[in-house]
């Protein structure tokens, strides 16, 4: 697979300096060739947010291109976040794991630790289907980023949230992922809409 894609940090397009400069306004083009008609959060997201977010550290995008082709097949956004789970809707071997790295709060039964956030995960749309890659691979690819982040500072939590779908819920725990809570969250329009909370240790 990592002959098939490469990965470029869109920090590399906003630094002057880089080889792969592109300015922010030629960047903004080509985040507009991305579509993803299923999840308006995760377009809105790459098209209003990503530049913003990485100039400023919230996050950083990273995108997603075929090798071969040089089609832009997706993007996915990391951060590294403040995580809380509560000590009953875990495991006692999970609980064993989190009171290594984390601080357990007794008062309210739970354990806070920092964590590696998969932010955004979404491809590309306004590909024909033949040549879209696949959400394993796209989730692989931003699993491997992780892992050389951890290798290089430390770590054991990742953690993700997706939508209330049966699909996507199926699709992230057969990827190893386990949930652990939900909230409810505001979208675009002010709709609530409700969202899964799922953790993996690395």
């Amino acid at each position: 697979m990592d002959d098939k894609y490469s990965i470029v940090n869109i920090r590399s397009y906003l630094d002057s300096d880089s080889p792969s400069f592109l300015g922010e306004a030629k960047l903004q083009s080509l985040l507009s060739e991305f579509s993803s008609p299923q999840n308006a959060d995760v377009e809105h997201f790459l098209h209003s947010n990503a530049i913003n977010f990485t100039q400023k550290s919230q996050s950083v995008t990273y995108l997603v291109f075929n090798s071969e082709t040089a089609d832009f097949v997706g993007y996915f956004a990391l951060a590294v976040k403040p995580l809380t789970i509560k000590a009953d809707g875990i495991s006692k071997t999970a609980s064993k794991k989190l009171s290594r790295v984390s601080i357990l709060d007794e008062e309210d039964g739970t354990y806070t630790a920092s964590a590696y956030l998969i932010a955004q995960l979404g491809k590309n749309y306004a590909l024909k289907k033949d040549l879209r890659i696949a959400g394993s691979d796209l989730l692989a690819l931003a699993q491997q980023i992780i892992e050389t982040l951890r290798f290089a500072a430390g770590g054991v939590l990742e953690f993700l949230e997706c939508e209330d779908n049966p699909f996507l819920l199926d699709f992230y725990t057969k990827n190893g992922f386990k949930p652990f809570d939900t909230r409810r969250t505001a979208t675009n329009n002010g709709t609530q809409h409700l969202l899964h909370q799922l953790l993996k240790f690395i």
